[in-house]
């Protein structure tokens, strides 16, 4: 008896997958001066089982003329001050652009050129002084070209056929039906016949780090961190014609959501109160019946671009005549003066009861009889003796403060987000992993080079490398080497000598310019040498020409 076909998500309700275990993350410690440790984190995924109803494909000819009208009376209601007409202008080809930009001399330049071509026509002063943190704003472009290169479905499929593509770790199987959100995420390797099911079968496919998969992505995501000063992320979304893949939420970072392919039915509203204004967790799945009136609702197009910060809540769902494919750019996430504080503060009480004796004089011995909640509403002058010598403290806290310390943890941390800078031709040919060394005709070839007292050297990048020190050693943290896939390797750094930290420091601050190995200040030619050939071998600078 022939056996009837079963879909990839029926299959998958037949499995009872296992929940994998939730990350957890290091605690950071900061201490006197220049004390640091490293931190790590990571994200969980909790595969759920759903029902899919795929009854949106006889209905979807009939919708087209309704979807068209629906779309125009979207966009009619698109507010001036939140949406900017790009006038369908070209633009620069991705490609082109980026070819372009491997001819600029400075890498913080070159991210903001590259941060410019995201939000154009958006002048990028403006926007961070008008926008960021702020408001949403739609850029609306009717060019479907203008981000053509950054990403597509073929390059999707590819990437399923071709590299191994786990289920939870890259890449989630998503549904929103009925007001309800599940994950359909069986174990495994995701492969195209299994994708594809599930796609036909009305689920959603986001690819959760498609810069390890994707070198354009990788090139624009290592250029904007330096934009951001912070960790650019992406995550891109496939969603068939006439589906939802998310209930509506906010996120906890700032997000670019870059429309590829096809057109989303958007809708964003304000954060529900002050307690959701730039908030430091994304939120749980809400309902449809607690967010209120959105604030922006239209329909993106490929070419467009929305941009919302966090804590504002949003959801997108397909039209039933086109499928959509967009990426979200994100970044700022944990990046807030608060987070800094969590460093801050404890260091500073710490240094404050080792340095001050008002710190450790003990509390009075019958506060507990005025003090605390049960005794919140008491009359009592005693009360506001405690609450002025509390003030007290705390003013006097601030003048033990390691501030620089505890940026250099947030630094730390920033640089083992670093995606590795991607290099460009010339930078390949001068730097370690363009060395000429190689093995011909049954010998070792060219492994003479040196450099010398005359090589002109500087760092890769403005922020691939940090000077930082735990008190006993100094140790250089450096990007060069770190993983196309988020926290795959641990933070690099290596111990340098005290006598190497000035040189250090002056190579980085003379960046883009490039300095000879004899003007470093070091103790003699030979250190110099020694410092520069250390540097090269790490990768963390490139040399003016090649060696």
């Amino acid at each position: 008896m022939e056996k009837k076909h079963m879909s990839a998500f029926e299959l998958y309700k037949t499995l009872s997958p296992d929940l994998p275990p939730t990350a957890t993350k290091s605690p950071l410690q900061v201490s006197n001066k220049k004390k640091r440790k490293k931190e790590n984190g990571a994200s969980k995924v909790s595969p759920i089982k759903a029902q899919i109803k795929p009854e949106r494909k006889p209905e979807r000819k009939k919708m087209r003329k309704k979807s068209a009208q629906r779309e125009e009376s979207l966009n009619e209601i698109t507010e001036d001050e939140e949406c900017v007409n790009g006038h369908g202008e070209a633009g620069e080809a991705l490609d082109a652009l980026l070819a372009d930009l491997t001819k600029v001399n400075n890498s913080k330049e070159r991210a903001s050129k590259l941060f410019q071509w995201l939000i154009n026509p958006i002048p990028v002063k403006s926007f961070f002084r008008e926008t960021w943190e702020k408001k949403p704003i739609l850029v609306q472009r009717k060019n479907p070209d203008y981000y053509k290169g950054l990403f597509s479905t073929a390059e999707f499929d590819r990437i399923l056929r071709q590299d191994e593509v786990q289920y939870g770790v890259n890449l989630d199987v998503t549904s929103y039906t009925n007001g309800k959100r599940e994950t359909h995420n069986p174990p495994g390797r995701a492969l195209p016949f299994t994708v594809w099911d599930f796609y036909e079968s009305g689920c959603s496919l986001r690819l959760l780090n498609p810069q390890a998969f994707s070198s354009t992505v990788w090139n624009v995501l290592s250029t904007l961190q330096e934009q951001f000063g912070s960790m650019a992320g992406a995550n891109v979304y496939l969603t068939p014609p006439g589906t939802q893949g998310f209930a509506p939420h906010y996120d906890d970072i700032e997000a670019f959501v870059v429309q590829l392919e096809g057109k989303k039915h958007w809708r964003v509203y304000s954060p529900r109160s002050e307690d959701e204004v730039l908030p430091v967790l994304s939120s749980t799945n809400f309902n449809q019946t607690n967010i209120g009136k959105p604030i922006l609702e239209v329909v993106l197009e490929a070419g467009d671009l929305l941009y919302f910060p966090r804590g504002f809540i949003h959801q997108g769902d397909c039209l039933p005549d086109a499928h959509s494919l967009h990426i979200t750019v994100s970044s700022f996430q944990k990046n807030s003066w608060g987070d800094l504080l969590h460093k801050v503060v404890p260091a500073a009480l710490e240094i404050a009861m080792e340095e001050d004796v008002e710190f450790r004089q003990g509390l009075p011995l019958d506060y507990l009889t005025y003090m605390g909640v049960q005794n919140s509403d008491k009359d009592d002058p005693r009360r506001t003796k405690f609450f002025s010598r509390v003030e007290h403290l705390m003013k006097k806290l601030t003048t033990y403060a390691p501030v620089d310390a505890a940026v250099d943890q947030k630094a730390r941390v920033f640089l083992h987000d670093c995606l590795p800078p991607m290099l460009t031709p010339e930078e390949l040919a001068t730097s370690v992993l363009g060395a000429s060394a190689r093995w011909e005709h049954g010998q070792v070839m060219d492994v003479g080079a040196k450099i010398t007292a005359k090589t002109r050297v500087r760092v890769l990048r403005g922020g691939c490398a940090r000077l930082c020190s735990d008190g006993e050693a100094v140790h250089l943290y450096y990007t060069t080497e770190n993983s196309r896939v988020y926290h795959k390797e641990q933070l690099k750094s290596f111990e340098i000598k005290v006598e190497h930290t000035d040189a250090i420091e002056f190579l980085i601050h003379s960046y883009p310019k490039f300095v000879t190995v004899g003007s470093f200040p070091c103790d003699s030619a030979e250190d110099r040498i020694t410092l520069a050939e250390l540097l090269f071998e790490r990768g963390i600078i490139h040399t003016a020409d090649a060696l």
